[in-house]
């Protein structure tokens, strides 16, 4: 158990290697009931959302969702989020636990909507359950488990799960299929505890950034931030290009300019784990910095997100300096793992 964001949490109950494992061959569930939930309701909470999201909120449909981001007026990012629709009225709102009191502090700041803006996170808690096996393992439980079933990613519904109300949206961080449920924090146990039953690995932080590099998603802090334009991250497919939001002009400049760095993967011959601001080279020449690295169970080796001069192009034999010793790589697609 390590402190997080004001939580404790764990780290790992099996191993690392064995969590990972479960979650690509199986099932395996996180607690994540540290990240933020928030509510946002009111007449106008459509518009204030597509001012304060770079995403079109207006195409979400109803008990849907999608990925976005929280932009501020330097192009930067203020956070990554999850928004899903209950209404045309009411959405919900998944935000980093890092970021939990910064996010609710800037939405107040921008709300001149008279958006009703409420923080469920503490009376709730959420559990993702991930991997191949996942979606019937909780159909198996569900009061409508063809509802689950049905559900495209992103989806939501509210359904029972072991007899608990909960929301169920169909999304996650592993690159596998799954859904996170939210639910009454006081009976939150008795989900956990019916997905333990029923065979779910429960899994820690070290199994989830493994899984999150491996699939090639973006963390907060890593390749996301305040000050750099998340198209540097390749995050240009959740930035529209038909509305004005906070930060839009800067963003439009920085798409027509070209990003200044890009993310792409770093795929290493050996097992050694690399570390977020260790150099990238290629022939002797220093051309970026590692943001976020791992031992992948899936692959046996160690793998990178890294940002580099964009000129790079994969297949580009390079280097990662591990405290005075190249280890040998090539630069590869971010995405290491794509489920078929």
């Amino acid at each position: 158990m390590v402190p997080f964001a004001g939580y404790s949490m764990p780290v790992q109950y099996d191993s690392v290697i064995a969590e990972s494992k479960s979650v690509r061959d199986r099932a395996g569930m996180f607690d994540v009931s540290h990240m933020g939930r928030l509510r946002l309701m009111g007449k106008r909470a459509l518009e204030f959302l597509e001012r304060v999201t770079t995403n079109d909120v207006a195409k979400i449909p109803t008990s849907d969702g999608h990925y976005s981001l929280l932009p501020n007026p330097a192009g930067g990012v203020v956070d990554d989020i999850i928004l899903y629709k209950i209404s045309d009225e009411d959405f919900g709102m998944v935000v980093n636990a890092s970021n939990h009191d910064k996010d609710v502090a800037w939405l107040q700041d921008q709300n001149q909507y008279d958006v009703v803006i409420r923080d469920d996170t503490d009376e709730t808690a959420m559990i993702a359950v991930q991997g191949p096996k996942a979606v019937e393992i909780l159909a198996g439980l569900a009061a409508d488990g063809d509802g689950l079933r049905a559900r495209d990613m992103f989806g939501t519904l509210n359904t029972e799960i072991a007899g608990v109300p909960c929301f169920a949206a169909r999304s996650g961080y592993t690159g596998e299929d799954g859904f996170e449920l939210i639910c009454e924090a006081a009976r939150a146990d008795a989900v956990w505890n019916s997905l333990l039953q029923a065979g779910v690995a429960p899994c820690g932080l070290g199994s989830r950034d493994v899984l999150r590099v491996e699939a090639g998603l973006p963390l907060y802090g890593h390749e996301l931030n305040d000050s750099m334009s998340p198209l540097c991250a390749g995050l240009g497919w959740v930035i529209s290009k038909e509305k004005e939001f906070i930060g839009s002009d800067k963003m439009a400049v920085v798409r027509e300019q070209g990003a200044p760095v890009k993310l792409v993967g770093v795929k290493l011959d050996g097992k050694r784990l690399p570390q977020a601001d260790m150099f990238v080279s290629v022939e002797g020449g220093v051309i970026g910095r590692v943001s976020s690295g791992v031992y992948s169970p899936l692959l046996e080796c160690g793998i990178a997100f890294a940002f580099v001069d964009p000129s790079v192009k994969f297949g580009t034999p390079c280097e990662i300096d591990m405290r005075g010793k190249a280890e040998n790589g090539v630069i590869v697609n971010k995405r290491f793992f794509k489920r078929a």
